[in-house]
């Protein structure tokens, strides 16, 4: 009886398996029809530029005429970077980091900024600022011509984190694009990271950042904090060294 009841489950198993490989074969079948592998939503927004190169889905940060969408960092006043005749701003020295009033998660953002051309300072006292995403993840700003610093502070590095593929800066004087897409990380609801942001650098057009993940905070001193957060804003950087950086064109895109 025993060896019937199981010759009854391995006939039924085989029966089973079959079955089953038969299912999967008829679901991976090769299409016979180019329709079998079309669809058509969801439908794709068209996106164009307008005469400044901004998309039409951008949302515009500093178009040069005022800081209105901006605040003090800390003080959340308002903010009092010098605006110049040609639409640009520039860093008030020791006037306080600023940032964007909105906040953002997943974004393309595009950023120019632009070294002075009469040089002052050396190593990370020349020319220093930077782009804060989220208010905590660095991108350097600094100007690198003929002024060497650790790689892992020059521009275009994740600040202590991650060194650039390229060194692609402009002469001094002349304006720099950075383009770059950032993730966020993500929380669970205890507040641990389960997932690392990540950063796309172009510098000039030229890849300098490559999705690198990024370990957290990035400070001057110490290693990468994780505290949990949702939205942040776009932060621009006071080094309170005379900088006299210069931005300009500033939008970013949600993702």
């Amino acid at each position: 009886m025993k060896k019937l009841r199981l010759a009854f489950v391995l006939v039924a198993f085989v029966a089973n398996s079959c079955y089953s490989q038969k299912e999967i074969v008829t679901e991976n079948k090769e299409p016979t029809k180019p329709e079998e592998t079309e669809f058509y939503e969801p439908v794709v927004p068209v996106v164009k530029k307008n005469i400044n190169g901004v998309p039409s889905d951008a949302i515009v940060l500093f178009d040069g005429k005022n800081l209105d969408g901006w605040e003090h960092t800390k003080t959340k006043e308002k903010a009092t970077w010098l605006i110049n005749e040609d639409g640009s701003v520039t860093v008030k020295n020791k006037s306080g980091d600023i940032q964007t009033k909105q906040k953002f998660g997943d974004i393309q953002l595009h950023i120019e900024w632009q070294s002075p051309a009469d040089i002052k300072g050396k190593g990370q006292n020349r020319a220093n600022s930077g782009v804060f995403i989220q208010g905590k993840y660095e991108v350097q700003v600094l100007d690198n011509n003929d002024n060497d610093t650790y790689v892992n502070g020059q521009v275009g590095s994740v600040y202590k984190q991650h060194t650039p593929l390229a060194m692609a800066s402009v002469p001094s004087g002349e304006w720099n694009v950075y383009d770059i897409v950032y993730h966020a990380p993500e929380f669970n609801e205890k507040g641990v990271k389960i997932k690392s942001g990540t950063l796309t650098v172009l510098h000039n057009g030229i890849l300098i950042q490559d999705h690198v993940e990024i370990k957290g905070t990035t400070p001057y001193i110490g290693w990468p904090k994780n505290p949990p957060h949702g939205k942040g804003p776009i932060k621009l950087q006071d080094h309170r060294d005379n900088s006299r950086v210069s931005y300009r064109n500033i939008w970013v895109r949600e993702l």
